[in-house]
């Protein structure tokens, strides 16, 4: 496909995903020292927001309203944008959890969690943290101010009006885009999750969110991160890594620039690489190397495409050629977006190589058993080591030895 290795996906593993605004209405309860909150205004705090919550479910405009700034023209014109985006939604869960106030004098700051689920996608809440600003008329608080917390993304329906594509296993998101294109994407989101399926033994929902912004910075906005780090990189998954439980709710979020000048193989790889992260996420975890959990996807995404080793892994192939064979297998960071393109592209090679090693040589089982023992191990220490010898019978050296010579014989 073009732009290998910079076109293809990447996973995002983030403690927060995207989130939504919130405001905040509280009677006053007393006066306290600057920078501290008594408990009863951070319980009134959290049954106004209790209300809030009933009101965005029951899209009621009035009550979401209802706790703005009524002098805060700007914010409640934003507000009530926002609920029109949010009643697109099939929300089954929207909460709030105050974590923090501090307040002064006349004036407030709230930390705040949100935690929603949407309908027959999300077995677990995403949860965004929002900083709130709250100033006081008479006795009642208003919000005058909402912000991502330090490190937190915004929202897709902050980012303008929300057209919503529901697919056969999929829905889709996007601002700023034409239904076409979104149909487009919901079409190759269809085909990706069967694929998975088929390739990945474990249990999973079967039906991916994915959100596709107008622009790459606006995909950057929806990560919490410098759009330029994603220039190139066609999707992206977020989640939370597992190995115990039910897996957090995952979005693959589209670079509508870099997804836009790919062919439709690659648009397929693109997906199915995501779908794979969201399908694999309960048994991905910190224990994983990036070269397992990025070179499992990058083999499920080309196992029905019939890609030579020449034809997927053009990058690594002219490093061998040029007698550049990689003495072991690729790092974590290796993986980075500082890194540039050609190192990149030669990590999601070796490690897809190295995955397709395992499903040829020990099947396809074999290679779910190794992908899932690693992933279930509480630490990274001794994860892959132990797998190997259970699974394969080797050990980590053998295992680089083998792969070595089969990137050669591959790629020579």
């Amino acid at each position: 496909m073009a732009g290998q290795g910079r076109g293809r996906g990447r996973r995002a593993w983030r403690g927060r995903a995207a989130g939504c605004a919130l405001a905040v209405l509280l009677s006053a309860s007393g006066c306290s020292a600057p920078g501290h909150a008594p408990d009863a205004t951070t319980g009134a705090v959290q049954r106004v927001l209790d209300r809030r919550a009933t009101a965005v479910l029951k899209h009621d405009a009035d009550g979401y309203l209802a706790v703005v700034d009524p002098g805060a023209s700007a914010l409640r014109t934003a507000q009530r944008a926002e609920l029109a985006n949010l009643t697109q939604l099939p929300l089954t869960s929207w909460t709030y959890q105050v974590t923090g106030v501090q307040r002064h004098g006349t004036t407030a700051t709230a930390s705040v969690d949100l935690r929603y689920r949407i309908q027959g996608y999300d077995t677990a809440p995403v949860t965004t943290a929002r900083t709130l600003t709250l100033g006081r008329r008479g006795a009642t608080w208003y919000v005058t101010g909402d912000r991502p917390a330090d490190g937190a993304a915004q929202p897709l329906w902050q980012q303008g009006p929300v057209t919503v594509v529901r697919g056969a296993h999929c829905l889709i998101l996007g601002v700023g885009q034409d239904l076409a294109k979104l149909r487009s994407i919901a079409a190759a989101e269809d085909a990706a999750v069967p694929s998975v399926s088929e390739a990945w033994p474990g249990t999973w929902a079967g039906r991916v969110v994915v959100l596709v912004p107008s622009s790459l910075d606006a995909m950057g906005a929806l990560l919490g991160s410098p759009a330029a780090s994603y220039r190139g990189i066609a999707a992206v998954t977020t989640g939370e890594a597992g190995g115990a439980g039910a897996a957090p709710a995952d979005r693959v979020i589209v670079n509508p620039e870099a997804y836009a000048v790919l062919g439709d193989l690659g648009r397929e790889v693109v997906l199915t690489h995501e779908t794979t992260h969201v399908a694999t996420r309960a048994h991905t975890s910190p224990a994983t190397p990036m070269w397992l959990s990025e070179g499992y996807a990058d083999w499920v995404g080309y196992r029905r495409t019939g890609r030579t080793a020449s034809q997927a892994a053009p990058e690594l192939q002219r490093a061998v050629r040029a007698g550049g064979l990689p003495a072991d297998l690729p790092t974590d960071a290796d993986f980075g977006f500082s890194g540039g393109a050609d190192r990149l592209a030669r990590a999601y090679e070796g490690g897809w190589l190295a995955c397709r090693m395992i499903a040829s040589r020990w099947g396809e089982g074999a290679l779910a058993r190794f992908y899932t023992q690693v992933g279930d191990q509480p630490r990274r220490e001794g994860a892959t080591e132990k797998a190997l010898s259970d699974q394969l019978g080797l050990s980590p050296r053998e295992f680089t030895t083998q792969w070595r010579a089969y990137v050669r014989a591959q790629l020579s």
